[in-house]
């Protein structure tokens, strides 16, 4: 193992970031570190906002104020000092990028390794004859004439080719005066000027080439030399092209044409260049779709939104109403003719009937003349409006979706494309590159390319992500995704003496891999690097060189160092929540009773991405679980065809919805769907969780209504910091001002007229129960709620009704106030959770959580799973995709897909109850959930 010179600990010394109490740390170097406790304690205050911070402030410091000035600033943390700590790494759950032109392959630079592979070493192959493209140079036919014995005769030649429009004894006379003296005419050699002076004007009425020389094979420089810069003639008067023939006894033995362009079979192809296979370069982007993979076109999925319905039932949207109905009518009254099935829902139709559809025939007219005859109409308004409302994107014709242009195509690697290679999972990828074969050229330049790519492959099976494919868009990827392709470019980059911080790498894995991630982490840390995690999964605290519990609850009670020290020390410290649930101490109990079902909506014939054409029945009024190994198809399954299809069926619009059949079920029994996800909440940092519950609109009335607002004449929006009136004019409301320190961090300076507070002094003095409305702000949610529910009056009891559920789900340790931007995705998720909680509408609604655990600790998981219980108790549905074991374990209902990832996954393993499940013996979720079922 590497070690740093000096010292071997990284020391902090009263770090107060956010709630961290003045704490003070010795955190060893070149050990796998695990920082963990409670939501809101104070865990990524330390490793983000404060050591990373540090880290990445130093370095920028460490360049010149030039350079700064391009970089983003970074604030000094709030901490005495940092001492000894080295470059840091943060690795973090957010997706870094919405460029759709960013992929997995560019994001780990395996795809700029392909594209330097295929410019080196690919072959390109004729798509007519699939012969292989060369292009000859001198040394070639150099090196073919003195194959042959010494004193072998031969000739060399150039094809005539006149310029166009220029007359043939023209060109020969032309010829004569280059110095050029012989024609090869119909295979006999006749001197020029013979030809011109009989002024015959067309004698090359067959083959007609020019004599470029006539040498002898001999083993001498000067007949090298003679022979190369006759060749180069040859190719130059012959415009590419070049003849030799070889003479036995004075008759033509061989006849080889070669050609210094780079064609074939009439065809002329693009020699292989980087440039050729990047879609993010003119040179090889596709000209369709310019390197995007999709254009705008004619969605399917918007003209046939419902496909359980027929095409009698108005299946095809377009063709609804009274005017546009009679191109239905021209189909139904014609449909006998050619057995066309009317009453058939369109998902059990025939791949023949649908393609019917849109082209028609003598009978009717299809889709695309439908379409067609919009486009011609769309100087009226109104047909404008209707086409666009069925455009959306769609794979592009011209690369079916590939990005490249078709000549890149032709260039190949062991008879597979670039194209073909970036459709394959990784896992397979790797598999191909590990049975390559190529000659011992290529093999020689290809060496170290091969290096990168195979090691890089390798890293991305290890953190459990073989089943991606190098062409997914980065912006499909989930947050664990897209931290573990992160992980995995930064083990191939193989840094040393550098401090990882990554923020729960195990989100979105499953049970399964989590032992291959903590031997990725292993590996980074033995290579000579300090990793340090944010974490709460069981199995990588247990691994861990080192556990620092931050705590003891969260926000105004958490903050401070509750135990450091390795996972057997971890149980003398029974005060430690974590090590409660680590010990068997507090855990979450089974329930008693699964929830029995009798409505259900139904998938049918799902075969987005990988899924395999499945059936899948999701319940009603139960918590059901979608869980399965990573790449499965669980997002595939609810975020791309359950949502977006029950959204079009119960509100009439929605997203392009992945392939499936059709949609079915008990939609009277739901009056809408929400997806919560872990998008922030606001952008803004004028938002907050309060303002998001609407609590404050009913703050700001409770405060109108206080005596000294009614003697000076305040209305609600005075309470506001978001419009004139009652803010400071100074801050605008922010409670700071922004000074811009050009190459230095933005200095945020405590605004002067308001002292912070944000409102003007009129307004600070209205007060309830002793609270200004900037003490309001500042109150805990647990705090507010404390004080709001002793009161009487409505306008009270509405304030506590919002703001209960956030003490519900876990967060009554936040500030009323607290900007957005400063909340997790899971707490985030728990505020959009709270909000429906707080709804006063008990109009049944089915609820999709995605990964709602992410951030959380066993002791919030409890508290998240009793919210569960109370919407389900109000008559509503949920839907979890969900990999952790105690959610998993706490279903009425779980739906198992798998077996593997991938190309491997997408089927049906299970669907039942969690005790039917472990005795699945295919289902990996089962042998994981054994343990925590029969504890």
């Amino acid at each position: 193992m590497l070690k740093n010179r000096g010292t071997q600990s990284i020391e902090i010394q009263k770090a107060r970031v956010h709630n961290l109490k003045n704490i003070s740390l010795t955190i060893p170097l070149n050990k796998f570190i695990v920082v963990t406790g409670v939501s809101g304690s104070g865990k990524s205050s330390l490793a983000f906002d404060t050591l990373f911070a540090e880290g990445q402030r130093r370095y920028v410091e460490s360049l010149s104020s030039y350079a700064r000035q391009f970089l983003g600033r970074i604030n000094k943390p709030e901490v005495d000092f940092i001492k000894g700590i080295p470059p840091a790494i943060a690795i973090e759950q957010k997706v870094n990028t919405r460029n759709p032109r960013s992929t997995v392959g560019t994001s780990t630079e395996i795809y700029d390794y392909l594209k330097l592979l295929y410019a080196r070493v690919g072959r390109t192959i004729s798509p007519v004859s699939g012969k292989e493209v060369k292009r000859h140079r001198v040394t070639d036919v150099v090196d073919y004439i003195f194959s042959h014995p010494e004193g072998t005769r031969f000739m060399i030649l150039s094809p005539l080719k006149t310029q166009k429009g220029r007359p043939l004894l023209k060109e020969a006379e032309l010829l004569m005066q280059q110095g050029f003296s012989r024609l090869e005419v119909n295979d006999e050699i006749k001197r020029i000027d013979e030809l011109v002076e009989a002024g015959e004007e067309n004698f090359c009425k067959g083959n007609c080439n020019v004599v470029i020389d006539r040498v002898a094979v001999a083993d001498d420089e000067d007949t090298k030399s003679r022979v190369a810069d006759s060749v180069q003639t040859a190719f130059y008067e012959g415009l590419g092209e070049c003849i030799v023939k070889v003479f036995e006894n004075k008759k033509v033995s061989d006849s080889r044409r070669f050609s210094n362009l780079f064609e074939a079979d009439g065809m002329e192809f693009e020699e292989p260049s980087v440039h050729l296979f990047s879609f993010n370069n003119p040179v090889g982007a596709c000209p369709t779709c310019e390197g995007y993979g999709k254009v705008i076109g004619i969605d399917e999925d918007l003209v046939i939104p419902n496909k359980s319905l027929s095409i009698y039932q108005d299946a095809i949207a377009c063709w609804r109403g009274e005017k546009m109905g009679e191109w239905k009518k021209q189909l139904v009254y014609s449909a006998e003719k050619f057995n066309f099935p009317i009453h058939k829902p369109y998902y059990e139709l025939t791949d023949e009937q649908r393609k019917l559809l849109w082209t028609g025939n003598r009978y009717f007219k299809g889709l695309n003349q439908f379409f067609k005859y919009l486009e011609e109409k769309t100087y009226k308004i109104q047909y404008r409006v209707m086409l666009s409302r069925y455009r959306g994107k769609t794979t592009c014709p011209e690369c079916n979706g590939s990005r490249l242009k078709k000549e890149a195509g032709y260039v190949k690697v062991a008879e597979k494309s670039i194209q073909e290679l970036v459709l394959m999972p990784v896992s397979e990828l790797r598999t191909f590159f590990n049975e390559l074969q190529l000659d011992d050229h290529d093999q020689a330049i290809a060496k170290r390319i091969l290096i990168e790519i195979n090691s890089r492959l390798t890293f991305l099976c290890d953190v459990g992500l073989g089943y991606l494919t190098l062409n997914r868009l980065s912006s499909s990827l989930s947050g664990g995704e897209s931290q573990r392709i992160n992980l995995a470019t930064s083990l191939g980059s193989s840094l040393v003496g550098s401090l990882y911080i990554l923020d729960e790498p195990s989100i979105g894995l499953h049970s399964r891999d989590t032992q291959r991630l903590i031997k990725v982490l292993k590996r980074l840390q033995k290579i000579g690097n300090t990793v340090f995690v944010v974490e709460h999964d069981e199995e990588i605290i247990r691994a861990a060189d080192q556990i620092i519990d931050i705590g003891p609850y969260a926000g105004q009670h958490g903050g401070e160092v509750v135990f450091q020290g390795t996972h057997k020390e971890l149980k003398k410290k029974p005060e430690s929540l974590t090590t409660k649930y680590l010990t068997g101490v507090e855990k979450i109990e089974i329930p008693k009773q699964r929830r029995k079902w009798s409505n259900f909506i139904e998938i049918l014939g799902a075969r987005e991405n990988n899924l395999k054409n499945v059936n899948i029945r999701f319940p009603l009024n139960t918590l059901t679980v979608v869980t399965g190994v990573s790449g499965s198809g669980k997002s595939s399954l609810v975020s791309k065809i359950l949502f977006p299809g029950l959204t079009k069926i119960l509100g009439g619009y929605g997203e392009r919805t992945g392939q499936h059949d059709a949609v079915k079920g008990d939609f009277k029994m739901l009056s809408s769907i929400e997806f919560i996800d872990q998008n922030p909440i606001g952008k803004s940092s004028r938002s907050n969780p309060v303002t998001y519950l609407k609590a404050y609109d009913e703050i700001r009335k409770l405060f109108s209504s206080q005596q000294a607002a009614k003697i000076q004449g305040l209305k609600p929006s005075h309470f506001s910091f978001n419009v004139d009136g009652g803010r400071c004019d100074e801050c605008q409301g922010e409670g700071t001002i922004k000074v811009e320190m050009q190459f230095l961090a933005d200095v945020y300076l405590v605004c002067e007229s308001c002292g912070g507070k944000r409102f003007k002094e009129e307004i600070l003095d209205v007060q309830y129960k002793g609270n200004n409305i900037d003490d309001i702000l500042n109150l805990t949610v647990n705090q507010a709620v404390e004080l709001f529910e002793k009161g009487k009056s409505s306008t009270e009891k509405k304030i506590t009704k919002r703001l209960k559920p956030l003490q519900d789900v876990g967060l009554g340790y936040i500030k009323l106030g607290q900007s957005s931007s400063t909340l997790s995705g899971g707490e985030s998720q728990r505020v959009k959770l709270a909000s429906f909680l707080a709804h006063e509408k008990d109009s049944p609604t089915l609820f999709i959580f995605d990964e709602p655990t992410t951030g959380l600790h066993f002791h919030d998981i409890r508290k998240l799973l009793d919210s569960f219980s109370a919407l389900i108790s109000r008559g509503h549905s949920i839907i979890i995709i969900e990999h952790n074991l105690e959610i998993i374990k706490s279903a009425d209902w779980v739906i198992d897909l798998g077996p593997e990832g991938g190309d491997k996954g997408g089927e049906l393993v299970f669907a039942g109850t969690p005790e039917d499940l472990i005795n699945q013996e295919k289902s990996y979720t089962a042998s994981a959930l054994k343990e925590k079922l029969l504890s």
